[in-house]
């Protein structure tokens, strides 16, 4: 684990999974140039890109956040026992991420709010989990912010049809349904203001719903993106959308209006699976942007 406090709210990252999402950069990222990737190979390596199989290497983790005396987890992952048969990387899963989150000093108990970003099957997983061979809230006393133009668009009774096809199959039924009939969703549109550090904003393309998370806080700024970003190569070609995006348009739209705010407010990008450092400040480069720095996490010290 890692950690970094920027102005009142300190920021822990848990990590569930790190390595292969068994997916070579042209399919993940259609758009993206093969020349990026080239020049990119001894610095996207190891944290990024596999070199000897060109596979994309991706982190699952969630960004633990404590402020204003609330115990805060952004994103959850892949979750455990999950039947998967459309996403067989994400199937029958088993980490330690209960573990890593009370090495964190959070227990279930403990946590007041949980954001989910947008409902793909990587951010809501440990949403719930299997008790008695049923799927309850692992966080028993919080509050799980969901986007609701996501959850429309994922609630299979409304029939909408994915570019992610059925690679999604199961995953409201499991890890979010669990949550309404518990009476501890809160759907959220347009804006969601948590306290006065954290604000909730609508950030579409990759899915209806996506949004991102503003931290603001004395001089210190920083953006949690969810999966605006799944690789630094996107932010030296921001117009290079994932496979997975829904609204190609929306999606490039979104990460340039995101991405220049950050340069422009110093602020630190946070996406949901970068591994290595995590995290990057970036700068305006012409028509597009470049790595500033990466984010200073240092290991993670228990807080007394």
């Amino acid at each position: 684990m890692e950690q970094i406090t920027l102005g009142n709210v300190s920021i822990t990252r848990v990590k569930e999974y790190f390595g292969s999402v068994e997916i070579t950069p042209d399919a993940f990222f259609p758009e993206s140039s093969k020349e990026v990737w080239e020049a990119g190979k001894e610095w996207l390596a190891p944290d990024f890109l596999e070199p000897e199989t060109n596979i994309v290497y991706s982190a699952i983790q969630t960004w633990l956040l404590h402020s204003e005396g609330k115990t805060i987890l952004v994103d959850t992952g892949v979750g455990n026992h999950k039947e998967r048969p459309y996403a067989p990387v994400w199937g029958h899963h088993e980490s330690d991420f209960l573990a890593n989150l009370a090495r964190a000093g959070v227990q279930p108990e403990d946590v007041d709010i949980v954001i989910n970003t947008h409902l793909h099957i990587d951010h809501v997983g440990w949403n719930t989990y299997l008790h008695d061979r049923q799927w309850v809230p692992t966080f028993p006393n919080a509050t799980y912010l969901m986007p609701k133009d996501d959850f429309d668009f994922w609630n299979p009774e409304n029939g909408h049809k994915s570019v992610f096809g059925r690679g999604n199959q199961n995953v409201f039924e499991d890890s979010v349904t669990p949550i309404v009939q518990a009476g501890q969703t809160q759907l959220w549109e347009n804006s969601h203001q948590i306290d006065a550090n954290l604000r909730l904003d609508l950030a579409p393309g990759h899915t209806p719903g996506s949004s991102v998370l503003t931290l603001t806080s004395g001089t210190d700024r920083a953006v949690f993106v969810g999966d605006m970003l799944h690789s630094p190569v996107q932010i030296l070609e921001p117009d290079a959308n994932s496979c997975f995006c829904e609204s190609p348009a929306e999606a490039r739209a979104t990460r340039r209006k995101v991405l220049g705010w950050a340069a422009d407010n110093n602020a630190l990008v946070i996406p949901a699976h970068l591994g290595g450092h995590g995290a990057t400040e970036v700068v305006r480069e012409g028509s597009t942007f470049a790595i500033k720095g990466w984010a200073p996490f240092t290991p993670y010290t228990e807080q007394r």
